[in-house]
């Protein structure tokens, strides 16, 4: 199945009009990260990979036992299990925009923004893949199952699946992130990092919206429930490999024995119910959150 591009008719001025403020944006507040970033510095010693509130373990008596030097270390391999999880996705971002943008009208805001959101992805994975170089942390790629299944989605997705996918992911890291950036006890390298991607990735995930609302004009019943339940099964898939089980070795722990108190853990499951607030109140004026799609969402612990 190959995407379907919208058809002139259904896209208005107010819609091009969206996109041209967003390539406005672009134009005006954009970051190299290759001079933003401080590569050089060494990395402080004290600092952790991200707020610690955000660790899959905080808040367990697992976490407790844990010295604070293996606390940082964990929280730095979590950090940089997002960022590569962030790197496989962006790498399946990019190819189902150029294919929705293929063979449209190159004169278009929409598909100007559409080439600027792809330029701007680039520029974030490669950031990300520094970081985590800079950090001594190796990659942490998605099992072979999950690697499949973003294969498929991304050939087969399209409309507001597609873009419903993109949203999902942006939003839940988002929010992690705006409390990254502004951690005094997070290294700098990733407070800088998650700063230039809160900045640029607010224009992608207005950008998703926008073509959400925009393809669902005139769906049906049915079209509407097969996209909701699509994108609660990416969003499962996202969230859920987020932070690979081997990133618990780094610290000397059992990996089966972390996934357990990582299940358990409460305070890990109010963080991202909490962390997904605006995206389900999105997906349900959309028309996309749906009984079966909340299901998902709650085993997910993200409603």
């Amino acid at each position: 199945m190959t995407s379907t591009p919208t058809e002139p008719a259904q896209r208005t001025a107010a819609d091009e009009d969206v996109s041209q403020r967003l390539l406005d944006s672009a134009a005006t507040l954009s970051y190299d990260p290759a001079t933003e970033v401080d590569w050089e510095s060494p990395l402080p010693a004290d600092r952790h990979g991200l707020n610690p509130e955000w660790s899959t373990l905080y808040g367990t008596p697992l976490w407790d036992e844990l010295t604070p030097e293996q606390q940082i270390t964990l929280t730095r391999h979590e950090v940089c299990s997002i960022m590569s999880i962030g790197i496989w996705f962006e790498m399946i971002l990019q190819q189902m925009i150029l294919r929705d943008q293929y063979v449209k009208d190159p004169a278009n805001a929409e598909f100007r923004f559409a080439l600027t959101e792809i330029a701007d992805e680039c520029r974030h994975s490669i950031m990300f893949a520094r970081a985590c170089a800079k950090m001594e942390v190796p990659a942490y790629l998605p099992p072979p199952f999950v690697a499949q299944l973003g294969r498929l989605f991304k050939t087969v997705a399209s409309a507001e699946s597609a873009y419903g996918g993109i949203l999902v992911a942006e939003e839940v890291l988002d929010v992690m992130q705006r409390d990254w950036m502004r951690g005094d006890d997070v290294l700098p390298i990733v407070r800088t990092t998650s700063k230039i991607h809160v900045v640029e990735e607010s224009r992608h995930m207005k950008f998703a919206r926008q073509e959400i609302k925009e393809s669902l004009r005139g769906a049906g019943t049915v079209r509407r429930h097969a996209s909701a339940l699509l994108i609660s099964l990416v969003a499962n898939v996202v969230v859920t490999n987020m932070v690979q089980k081997d990133v618990y070795k780094s610290v000397g722990l059992d990996p089966e024995r972390a996934m357990a108190a990582v299940r358990r853990n409460e305070h890990r499951k109010s963080m991202l119910r909490n962390s997904c607030v605006h995206l389900m109140d999105f997906l349900s004026e959309a028309g996309l959150l749906t009984k079966p799609a909340m299901a998902i969402y709650r085993r997910t612990n993200m409603i």
